[in-house]
C-alpha cells in the first residue's frame, strides 16, 4: 500500500511538473506569436491577392493549398533547420534575424514607394493561360513568397522564446508555426469570401436590413483591404526596424537602440498619465521611422545590386 501511494504521488507530481510545463508551452508560444505581429499582418494582406481573377469558387481551395505548403515550410524545413542553428551555431541567429528584420524594412518602403510614386499595371495574364494552369503558377508563387515570411517569423519565434529546455523550444516553435498558420489563413479565409457573403446577402436578404448590411459589406471590402495593407506595412516597417535596431544594439553599436530608449523615456516622464502608451508610441514611431530609411537605403541596393547577381545565377529567367 505505501509502494502503492508512493507511485500516485509520483504520478500527481509528474502530472503537475507536465501541466506546468504546457502553461508554460502556452505562455510562450502566445508571447512568441505577439513578436511576429508585423510578418503576420503582412502575410494576412499579401495572400488575398493571389485569389484575384480566378473563378469564386476555387478561392477557398487555393486559400487551403497555400496553408498547406505554409505548414510544410514551417514544420519540415524551417522547423528543424532554425532547432539545428541553435543548438550547434547560435551565433547565427542573430546575424539572420537582421537579415530578415532588413528585409522587412525593404518590403515596408517598397510599399510606401508605390504609394507614393504608382505606377499603371500593364501587365496581364496571357489570355491563353487557362485558370488551372493560372491556380497552380499563383500557388506555387503563393508559397515561395511564404517561405520568406515563415522564415522571418521562424527566426524572430526562436530569439523570443525564453526555455531551458530543447524539446520546449521545439514545441513552443511548433505551437507558433500551427497558429500562426490557422490565424493568417484562417483570417485570409475570410476576407476572400466577405465579399461573396455580403452579394448573397443584398441579393436574398428578406429583410431590407439584411440587404443594406450585405451592400454595405460588398462596398465596404475595399476599404477593408486597404486598411489591413496599410496596418501591414506600418507594422512591418515596426518589426523590422526594431530588430534591426536590436541587433545594433547586440553587435556593440549601442548609440541609436540607446537614443531611442531615452526618447521613450522622456515621453513617459513628459505624460506621467500615460506613460507606458506615450513610451511605446515614441519607440515604435522611431522604429518604424528607422525601418523605413533603412528600407529606402536597400531599395537600390536590391534593384541594382542583388537583382542582377540573382538573375546570372539564373540564367534561364528572362527579365
Amino acid at each position: 500500500m505505501s509502494g502503492l501511494l508512493a507511485l500516485l504521488d509520483d504520478v500527481a507530481a509528474l502530472a503537475k511538473l507536465a501541466a506546468a510545463q504546457v502553461d508554460d508551452v502556452a505562455g510562450q508560444a502566445a508571447k512568441v506569436g505577439a513578436k511576429a505581429a508585423g510578418v503576420v499582418v503582412d502575410d494576412a494582406a499579401v495572400t488575398p491577392k493571389y485569389v484575384t481573377g480566378l473563378p469564386a469558387v476555387r478561392e477557398i481551395p487555393i486559400v487551403a493549398k497555400i496553408a498547406r505548403g505554409s505548414l510544410y515550410n514551417k514544420l519540415v524545413i524551417l522547423l528543424p533547420a532554425a532547432m539545428l542553428l541553435n543548438a550547434f551555431a547560435p551565433w547565427v541567429l542573430m546575424p539572420l534575424l537582421m537579415i530578415g528584420g532588413a528585409y522587412l524594412c525593404f518590403e515596408g518602403a517598397e510599399k510606401v514607394l508605390h504609394v507614393l510614386y504608382p505606377k499603371s499595371d500593364d501587365h496581364h495574364a496571357p489570355e491563353t493561360i487557362d485558370a488551372a494552369h493560372l491556380e497552380r503558377e499563383r500557388v506555387a508563387g503563393a508559397i515561395k513568397t511564404d517561405f520568406i515570411l515563415s522564415a522571418e517569423i521562424m527566426t524572430i519565434s526562436l530569439a523570443a522564446i525564453e526555455a531551458d529546455s530543447l524539446w520546449i523550444e521545439g514545441v513552443v516553435l511548433a505551437a507558433v508555426a500551427v497558429g500562426i498558420t490557422l490565424l493568417v489563413y484562417g483570417s485570409v479565409a475570410v476576407l476572400v469570401k466577405a465579399d461573396d457573403m455580403g452579394l448573397r446577402m443584398h441579393q436574398t436578404g428578406r429583410l431590407a436590413a439584411t440587404r443594406a448590411l450585405g451592400l454595405r459589406i460588398v462596398n465596404g471590402m475595399p476599404s477593408v483591404m486597404t486598411f489591413i495593407s496599410t496596418v501591414g506595412t506600418a507594422a512591418m516597417l515596426w518589426v523590422g526596424g526594431s530588430i534591426v535596431l536590436h541587433g545594433l544594439d547586440e553587435l556593440g553599436w549601442h548609440a541609436p537602440y540607446a537614443w531611442i530608449h531615452h526618447a521613450a523615456e522622456a515621453a513617459a516622464h513628459a505624460v506621467p498619465a500615460i506613460a507606458g502608451a506615450a513610451a511605446w508610441i515614441v519607440t515604435a514611431g522611431l522604429d518604424g521611422f528607422f525601418g523605413l530609411a533603412l528600407g529606402f537605403l536597400l531599395i537600390p541596393v536590391v534593384k541594382y545590386l542583388i537583382e542582377p547577381l540573382a538573375g546570372l545565377v539564373r540564367p534561364g529567367k528572362s527579365h
